[in-house]
């Protein structure tokens, strides 16, 4: 923003801040906010960082009218968990979300085809109510069960490989 012309300035004043050519001393990334040379860190109920994270919702939405839900089950819960679980994978590539995040997510927990009534009864347990924001750790329970190795398979292999629900999901011990 420029100076008002009835401020007076001293004609031998620096216009603009100038940095000092150099630090004092050496820099270290000791703030708790700081990435470490590891890179972003990882463990239980953290989260999974990636750009443009909110489009994954959109894209869950165009899915909501293919979703094969119970009468116990509601829609925005399984948006909800999936959609942790799109975004991890989306992660897990460094990139924003894509429809095929979604759809993998959606299929691993049977919600676009005929479920078996064990995964429905496991998923009923894990997605109930998830879509509340005070169910935050019950989210990241549904996104910690699916194991990012096999989120990183090609997107057409976790859809094949999704039927066989017993040797995917890592449901939490309850």
């Amino acid at each position: 923003m420029s100076q008002p012309q009835n401020v007076p300035t001293k004609p031998v004043a620096t216009q603009h801040y100038a940095s000092p050519p150099r630090r004092d001393r050496t820099w270290n990334a000791d703030r708790p906010g700081d990435v470490f040379a590891d890179g972003q860190p990882e463990g239980d109920l953290i989260g999974s960082q990636g750009p443009d994270q909110g489009f994954a919702i959109k894209l869950a939405r165009s899915f909501q009218d293919q979703l094969e839900l119970t009468n116990n089950e509601h829609a925005a819960d399984a948006i909800a968990g999936c959609v942790a679980v799109a975004l991890k994978r989306a992660s897990a590539f460094s990139r924003a979300p894509t429809v095929h995040d979604v759809r993998c997510a959606f299929t691993i927990f049977g919600y676009l085809g005929t479920a078996e009534p064990e995964l429905v009864e496991l998923r009923q347990k894990l997605f109930e109510e998830v879509a509340h924001p005070h169910h935050y750790n019950e989210r990241r329970a549904i996104v910690d069960a699916v194991p990012t190795a096999f989120l990183r398979q090609h997107h057409k292999k976790i859809l094949e490989e999704a039927a066989d629900w017993r040797s995917v999901l890592q449901p939490p011990a309850h």
